[in-house]
């Protein structure tokens, strides 16, 4: 996938995952209880700061804080972009 977005320094733009729909047991989740999702996809990376690379890549599975980065529309689909120090973990 070719997103035109180029994040500076430090950030990355992530896609979410999709909201969980039922839970574990096999119960439907209505859409006013569904919960944001803390995980998603890299989609772009910055080119991190002068003396800090950054450690993830294009492609690598991240969990985020539930309030993290900023939540930005482009071509119709929903984006986030943070720092990485926002990221908690790749799986």
């Amino acid at each position: 996938m070719a997103l035109n977005i180029k994040p500076i320094a430090d950030r990355v733009v992530v896609e979410a995952a999709p909201a969980e729909e039922k839970t574990a047991s096999g119960i439907y989740i209505p859409d006013t209880a569904k919960e944001k999702p803390q995980r998603g996809t890299v989609v772009a990376v910055g080119d991190g700061k002068k003396d800090e690379p950054l450690t993830v890549k294009v492609g690598d599975q991240v969990l985020y804080g539930k309030y993290a980065g900023t939540e930005i529309t482009y071509d119709g689909k929903e984006y986030l972009i943070m720092r990485e120090a926002d990221i908690y973990a790749v799986l």
